[in-house]
């Protein structure tokens, strides 16, 4: 199993909810996030003077998946997330070796 991370621009989160939903997944977390990458930032004005905003809002997606299917989600994130502006986003995954669901105590792709 893997569990794909997607750091995304807020205004796409709808997007990519339903392209994985279209996909078949069934489950994800969603929590809001700031950072910043190699943008650092950006400026605004407000009342006439210019201040920086280092970190910038994000939403951060994680998502389980089976092996077979990990490429096709990150590849189904990374198109409903793409606005072709910097400040698109990051995804990676990492292996997970044991899942429970904690009400039934099934483990692994059941689990899911």
């Amino acid at each position: 199993m893997r569990l794909i991370t997607a750091i995304i621009k807020p205004f796409k989160l709808d997007d990519v909810k339903a392209a994985l939903e279209q996909f078949g997944i069934k489950g994800m977390t969603v929590s809001e996030a700031s950072g910043y990458g190699r943008q650092r930032g950006h400026t605004e004005v407000y009342r006439g003077a210019e201040y920086q905003v280092d970190l910038v809002p994000k939403v951060r997606l994680e998502v389980l998946t089976e092996e077979d299917d990990a490429e096709d989600v990150i590849d189904v994130i990374t198109k409903a997330a793409h606005t072709g502006k910097i400040g698109d986003g990051k995804v990676w995954s990492v292996p997970v070796d044991t899942v429970v669901r904690v009400r039934t105590g099934e483990r692994g792709p059941e689990a899911l």
